[in-house]
């Protein structure tokens, strides 16, 4: 399955309990077809002392959120938006803003 998000981008959750927030995407887990969302989504762990960790105690973290509740934040729409792909004069394959038609590749 081809995926339109990619690691770094500007994502907003459209279903669920973080409905409405939006966050930069920290990982891909593409066998699961999930993302880790900056800030977003977070949960409560309690963690065992360790070396690294020696008090131990309850941490807070990023829980990953279904890809089909993802949509590309556009900085220029300030909104939601879905992703085409357009091929520039040189060649080369970029993603593009349905709405206002806005690269959204850093090139």
């Amino acid at each position: 399955m081809a995926l339109s998000l990619r690691k770094d981008d500007t994502v907003m959750v459209m279903m669920g309990k973080a409905k409405g927030k939006t966050g930069k995407i920290l990982k891909i887990l593409v066998d699961r077809n999930r993302a880790l969302v900056e800030k977003v989504n977070m949960v409560k762990k309690n963690s065992k002392p360790t070396k690294a960790n020696p008090q131990g105690g309850i941490i807070e973290k990023e829980a990953s959120i279904h890809i089909s509740n993802l949509m590309f934040h556009c900085a220029k729409c300030a909104k939601g938006v879905r992703v085409g792909a357009k091929f520039m004069k040189d060649g080369k394959k970029v993603r593009v803003c349905k709405k206002c038609g806005e690269i959204l590749d850093k090139v």
